[in-house]
């Protein structure tokens, strides 16, 4: 059973993929045709061709490996009718890719080439498709957060203790000469919920830890509903220490005031803003872990190689997102824990994808960005010397670039992918 539900899992990171890269490719598709650039081709995954049919001027079609895609425009790169000035390899790159491109625009009406485009349907078009993927991390998000909710610590008494055993103990049962709990003298039963402690209502369980811990030897009036009736009952917690987590995750021993009762764990559904809020901090940290791409993978060879454990929040491949969902969808917990924890990872998935595409690199969207933008500085530039309109900006310049930037990430892809295959990042970290 645990096996069929670690593949149940894959497949649902598997089609996960494939929608997120499906969106993203409408994101460039459906603002090029807006424009009315001519796109020959709409494309999810790479590799064989399973299915495609054709739709006007478009084919549109599935490939075998759902990781990546792609749309054709025409005239994705001005054409650069001189030869190049670049000598040795470079150079000849770099004129393979013009005489390319030159044959690319045979027969195509060059009145819709995605170059003839003003400078800001281009940004349109190239930003679309991160944007989907965003707009798609939001919608995961606020699923989980306000829709599945998270696990939070309710009002409910969970248990109750029925002494106070002195801190740093192994005692599991009372003794003789313990005393009674303050929770358990003052009448407190699993399954009260707290309504307001010495006068002040208590909505999360921390809050009436708050006021308990800071009136030790105090008696304190604590209301409570229970059978859907409320009542009040007289608590006073006694002076105990007890270990305290500070805001910084440093875990301390206090003197505090201590009553002797836990509280019961619920899904709690959040304001509808904290979906949102989430994807803002998931923002942050997949752009801090890209900028420190290079740092990370040394890391992950390393630990590769010696077989020290990953960091838990490094980089992962399509292989260690499909083994962690595979791990989720097969753990023991709540059904709703697991979907809840697929939801998340998707949504982290294409916060990831997001802003990887923004890197102002060709092949990769931001490159096309910044390409369109130094297209835009220069007509500028003319137009405020009144000088006449340049000719498009040569991206074909930027080839060995490109050629780079995909070597890199073929060599990230075959080393993410042999670290999530022999030394994986797990559910335990």
């Amino acid at each position: 059973m645990a096996v069929l539900a670690f593949v149940i899992g894959v497949l649902v990171v598997v089609v996960g993929l494939g929608v997120s890269i499906g969106l993203h490719e409408i994101g460039h598709l459906a603002p090029a045709k807006r424009f009315n650039v001519e796109t020959s081709r709409y494309m999810i995954g790479l590799g064989p061709v399973l299915w495609s049919k054709k739709v006007g001027e478009t084919e549109y079609g599935l490939k075998l490996l759902p990781i990546g895609g792609y749309i054709s425009m025409a005239g994705m790169y001005a054409p650069v009718r001189q030869k190049t000035r670049i000598r040795g390899v470079l150079g000849t790159l770099v004129q393979d890719a013009r005489d390319a491109n030159h044959e690319s625009l045979e027969g195509v009406d060059t009145s819709r080439a995605f170059f003839r485009l003003p400078v800001w349907k281009r940004i349109v078009i190239m930003l679309g498709g991160p944007f989907m993927n965003l707009l798609l991390a939001l919608v995961l998000f606020t699923v989980l957060y306000s829709g599945i909710g998270l696990q939070q610590t309710t009002t409910t008494v969970a248990a109750v203790a029925e002494c106070v055993v002195p801190a740093g103990t192994e005692a599991a049962e009372c003794g003789t000469d313990d005393p009674a709990s303050p929770a358990k003298a003052a009448g407190l039963l699993p399954g009260d919920t707290l309504v307001s402690i010495d006068g002040a209502q208590v909505a999360t369980f921390a809050e009436a830890s708050e006021i308990i811990q800071a009136h030790p030897d105090e008696e304190l009036s604590v209301v409570v509903r229970r059978d859907g009736a409320e009542q009040e009952l007289r608590l006073t917690p006694v002076l105990a220490e007890r270990e305290i987590a500070g805001d910084d995750g440093e875990v301390t021993t206090q003197s505090v005031g201590f009553a002797g009762m836990t509280a019961q764990v619920a899904r709690v559904q959040q304001p509808l803003w904290s979906g949102a809020q989430a994807t803002g901090d998931s923002l942050v940290r997949v752009a801090g872990i890209i900028v420190q791409l290079p740092v990370r993978l040394w890391d992950t060879a390393v630990d590769l190689f010696t077989g020290q454990p990953r960091d838990a929040d490094g980089p992962l491949s399509v292989v260690g997102v499909g083994r962690l969902a595979g791990e989720v969808a097969a753990a023991e917990a709540p059904i709703l824990d697991r979907v809840g924890a697929m939801v998340g990872l998707l949504g982290s998935v294409n916060i990831a994808l997001f802003v990887f595409n923004l890197i102002p690199l060709l092949p990769l969207d931001g490159g096309h960005v910044a390409i369109a933008l130094w297209d835009g500085l220069k007509r500028a530039w003319a137009k405020l010397r009144g000088a006449p309109e340049p000719a498009p900006a040569d991206a074909t310049k930027f080839v060995p670039v490109a050629l780079l930037v995909v070597v890199f990430m073929v060599a990230m892809g075959a080393l993410l992918m042999a670290a999530d295959l022999f030394n994986p990042i797990t559910l335990g970290g």
